[in-house]
């Protein structure tokens, strides 16, 4: 901060002697964007050849680097285990969530921040149930804060295989307070994570949170998971599985559909097969030459007693 401020001191009173560099970075709330004066000290041959391709040197901004590095998602994902195995990884570029009117209480930090990791106690894993349980305690006005999400995991003999579904998400709050909310539109193979850009309550965003029909403060809060990957069953060596993306259109419904067509194109082509072999053997019978017997000459012969 100092070292800018001397330079925009420098660039007011001999302009040549600085050099003003600026910075924009689309960030999750808009454009942002960030100037610096730097003196001749600051400056140094690299960035003048890195300038024009809009490099800049890493030291010369803090803030800046910072900016960047939650922008990229500087943290893994949470590996939740149950008895001594890890069954549930959870990754999310930014957890969000808003009661009413109020502003959006951003809890990204607070999930997947290795320094001060949540708290998962509360997880539970079974070869068909599974339960991510963050417990957060007191944030802001909101005590005993906890966030649930509850997969099932289930087979499917249309398909062949076993999908997993993320049930519902839970928020507890002033320890006797609970929203939920349905997910059951976020789902993908078992042996696959499901990835979506965006899992959220708002109508902005598809809906994929519902709110439940059980309940009437679900509809007084807003929950959005950005960048959301989940898996549930099956992790191996600690790391996601080939994902599984909301955008994809292959599904349990369609899986159905698409075994039921082709079993009805089949039956079908059997029906059109057996219709052309009964036409052909009509046709063969029409032109099938008409077979004559004579008579014998004793039979051309009147009857004596007919005499």
């Amino acid at each position: 901060m100092t070292r800018q401020k001397a330079g925009n001191e420098t660039f007011k009173e001999n302009p040549k002697q600085a050099t003003r560099v600026t910075s924009s970075q689309d960030g999750e709330y808009g454009l942002e964007s960030e100037e610096v004066y730097l003196t001749p000290e600051d400056e140094n041959p690299l960035r003048r050849i890195l300038q024009p391709f809009n490099w800049h040197h890493p030291g010369i901004s803090h803030s800046k680097r910072k900016l960047l590095q939650s922008l990229m998602g500087p943290y893994g994902p949470l590996s939740v285990s149950y008895n001594g195995k890890t069954c549930i990884l959870f990754k999310a570029k930014r957890l969000a969530i808003r009661y009413r009117n109020h502003t959006f209480i951003d809890l990204t930090e607070r999930v997947f921040n290795p320094n001060s990791p949540v708290d998962t106690k509360g997880s539970i894993c079974t070869k068909e149930k599974a339960t991510l349980s963050l417990k957060f305690g007191d944030v802001e006005d909101l005590r005993g804060l906890v966030i649930r999400l509850q997969m099932s995991n289930t087979f499917y003999e249309a398909a062949g295989q076993n999908w997993f579904t993320l049930d519902s998400v839970h928020i507890h709050y002033n320890w006797t307070q609970e929203a939920t909310f349905n997910a059951s539109e976020v789902y993908a193979p078992a042996t696959s994570s499901y990835h979506c850009q965006h899992v959220s309550s708002l109508h902005k965003y598809d809906t994929l949170l519902v709110p439940s029909s059980h309940t009437d403060t679900s509809a007084n809060w807003h929950i959005t998971f950005t960048d959301f990957q989940i898996q549930a069953f099956n992790v191996q060596s600690d790391k996601f599985a080939s994902a599984s993306d909301c955008a994809t259109f292959l599904t349990p419904a369609i899986l159905m559909g698409l075994v039921t067509s082709l079993i009805l194109l089949l039956v079908l082509a059997y029906a059109l097969h057996m219709v052309v072999h009964l036409k052909h053997i009509d046709r063969y019978e029409e032109h099938k030459a008409t077979v004559y017997f004579p008579r014998s000459p004793e039979a051309e012969l009147p009857d004596k007693n007919s005499l």
